[in-house]
């Protein structure tokens, strides 16, 4: 048994929730947040069998994209007054754990 653990930005989320559901995944949704941008993200928590990783791997890569935005940076601190100069970023895509599972108890 694997747990595998999935954090995506929320604009992708409800599109792989539907997913994981309507494929038979049991699935537990938390909402997180980023360190870098502090932006919402979506985890995905779901203890599956070994051999379905893949398939639900691959559902959240279909449904799971990245994008480009443009956000701004403090460039530098003079006293109390900070200068922001915009940068693009990728935001968006996922990063997925996979798990191995000793034991699993349901109560």
């Amino acid at each position: 048994m694997k747990l595998v653990m999935a954090i995506v930005n929320d604009e992708d989320a409800f599109r792989i929730n539907d997913a994981l559901t309507e494929n038979g995944f049991p699935v537990t949704k938390l909402a997180s947040t980023g360190g870098l941008l502090r932006a919402g993200n979506t985890t995905f928590i779901s203890g599956i069998a070994d051999e379905r990783v893949p398939e639900l791997i691959g559902i959240i890569e279909r449904h799971c994209k990245s994008r480009k935005q443009i956000t701004s940076v403090p460039s530098s601190h003079i006293g109390a007054d900070v200068v922001p100069y915009p940068i693009e970023v990728t935001v968006g895509g996922g990063t997925i754990f996979v798990l191995n599972v000793d034991d699993f108890k349901k109560v």
